[in-house]
């Protein structure tokens, strides 16, 4: 009895304070000025730059839409988009794609060593980008490379020059991607899983769908809004893909491993063009913005479960 009566004394102050609005005011003003001095006020400067030619140190000059003019006669934007969108299909495949499967084979109770796969499946995850592609560039050696190497034991005679290929090398770069950071993909889509009750799989099982039908009927459909999160987060990482590409090829063979980001990359702080760096850099964010309003609009159609 004391114990409901103090209940109902918390939840008739905590309704209090939630209908004081200056209360709320003041406890999210210190997250709001943080977010504004680092998110907003840059964006806000970002896009006021790029209608100026500016070498980041002398005045800058207005220059219109003359830099969004020149960029998209730019032969760099073509590739960079290409390459953005390459790379995230490549992310969506392994991180999506395979990630999901791991996590339906992980959920299962059935399966032995669960949590061993689930540590080992998080582990690229914590290590340094260095590293990893320090480690890749080793295995994607064209002489001594692990990939060569076993291609050679099995006396296949298909050698590779994996990185200076300007189609397989974004492809090989985006995989090392995919496979660092497949564990952060894995941890939310198991999430996803374990977050359906047992019973839709068991109702979908006495209805007469097998293990794996009952997950493609009722386990998938119902973790759309993971998806939608999971999708965002590869796509956007993909259109952006920048460190992979600075360490392993340096943006080469020529310009071929180029992305958007790298764009911004280079004329920023190798051509001091810093007007010019901006515009890219508003269209890198006008083109996720669009893919992120296209991802929620096709997770949000209403012919759910």
């Amino acid at each position: 009895m004391i114990g409901r009566v103090l209940r109902k004394e918390t939840l008739g102050k905590m309704r209090k304070y939630l209908r004081n609005k200056s209360a709320i005011l003041f406890f999210l003003l210190p997250a709001m000025l943080v977010y504004t001095v680092v998110i907003i006020y840059p964006v806000l400067q970002t896009v006021l730059r790029s209608f100026y030619t500016w070498d980041g140190l002398s005045e800058a000059t207005f220059n219109g839409i003359g830099n969004f003019h020149d960029l998209l006669r730019d032969p760099l934007l073509t590739t960079s988009l290409k390459n953005g969108g390459l790379f995230a299909l490549v992310l969506v495949f392994f991180q999506i794609g395979l990630g999901t499967i791991l996590a339906l084979v992980c959920s299962d109770a059935k399966i032995k060593g669960r949590k061993l796969l689930k540590t080992a499946y998080f582990i690229p995850v914590v290590l340094s980008v260095t590293v990893v592609c320090q480690l890749w560039i080793a295995v994607y050696d064209p002489t001594n490379g692990l990939i060569n190497r076993f291609f050679q034991l099995l006396g296949i005679p298909y050698q590779q020059n994996w990185l200076t290929s300007p189609t397989e090398s974004v492809i090989a770069i985006a995989f090392v991607n995919a496979w660092q950071f497949m564990g952060y993909q894995f941890s939310l889509l198991y999430a996803g899983v374990k977050s359906i009750p047992e019973q839709y799989l068991e109702a979908a099982t006495i209805d007469g769908c097998g293990k794996w039908k009952a997950h493609w009927k009722v386990t998938l459909p119902l973790m759309r809004e993971t998806f939608k999160f999971c999708f965002t987060i590869a796509i956007t990482s993909g259109i952006g893909a920048f460190v992979q590409m600075l360490i392993m090829t340096n943006g080469g063979p020529g310009t071929s491993n180029y992305t958007l980001t790298f764009m911004v990359y280079r004329y920023a702080f190798l051509e001091s063009n810093y007007g010019y760096a901006c515009a890219v850099a508003v269209v890198l964010v006008i083109i996720s913005l669009l893919a992120t309003l296209v991802i929620n609009k096709v997770f949000d159609r209403d012919d759910a479960v």
